[in-house]
């Protein structure tokens, strides 16, 4: 059995559902510390010919906490999310079958972060046409006081897995020889270069999941879901 493991992103780039494509199993790594500046409540779309941040708020809390621990800001205008998206995309070929959805996630009425960014994972996944199965790490049985790579490595071991897949940025996080000592493959898969028509002349690349939908039929994404190594 193949798994992958991967915080939870919001609207995250082609990658993160290349590898969860890849996998049999998905485990959505809720209980682990939430790091600011990351991709976990925020992304970036296409805008104007530019690459531009669109964000969750969320309320003020501690640093320290897991992402299953934090809230989304009482704040947040979602009216206003979805605006900046529509304004950004409401001439590309697939808006009127994109938007509907994407009002739908950001719509969501829910204020924990980590169930809020699950919903919206499991959403594109459904029309991505992904059958990969969702599981969240909290609700699994085991030692979670684990970190790193031994955790990672029970986690494999919990859920049955013979073959670990991880994005091409953890090579330097996890061993080949610590994870084949414990009878488990560990390969590291690295995208190709995906490219496809936008507004401009000028391609910016690695945007959004959004972006992708906007532009591409789910047909076409499928084959882009495939366009990866593994090393």
């Amino acid at each position: 059995m193949k798994l992958g493991i991967m915080q939870p992103y919001f609207l995250p780039y082609i990658g993160y559902f290349q590898l969860m494509n890849t996998v049999d199993k998905y485990v959505i790594y809720d209980n682990i510390e939430y790091t600011k500046k990351g991709w976990i409540n925020r992304n970036r779309i296409l805008r104007n010919g530019s690459d531009v941040l669109i964000t969750i708020p969320l309320e003020k809390d501690s640093d320290y906490l897991d992402v299953r621990e934090r809230y989304v800001s009482k704040n947040f205008d979602r009216k206003k999310l979805i605006n900046q998206i529509r304004e950004a995309y409401r001439k590309a070929p697939f808006f009127d079958t994109v938007m509907p959805l994407l009002e739908n996630i950001i719509n969501k009425e829910e204020d924990n972060l980590a169930h809020y960014i699950f919903y919206s994972i499991e959403q594109i996944k459904t029309y991505l046409q992904i059958e990969t199965e969702l599981i969240v790490s909290s609700t699994i049985d085991m030692d979670h006081t684990l970190k790193g790579q031994d955790k990672v490595i029970a986690l494999c071991k919990e859920l049955k897995a013979d073959c670990y897949y991880n994005s091409i940025g953890g090579q330097s996080l996890y061993s080949k020889e610590d994870f084949a000592r414990e009878n488990i493959e560990l390969s590291f898969l690295s995208s190709n270069t995906i490219e496809y028509k936008q507004f401009g002349e000028n391609f910016v690349p690695w945007l959004s999941i959004v972006d992708v939908m906007m532009f591409n039929s789910v047909e076409d994404i499928k084959t882009m879901l495939e366009n990866y190594q593994l090393i």
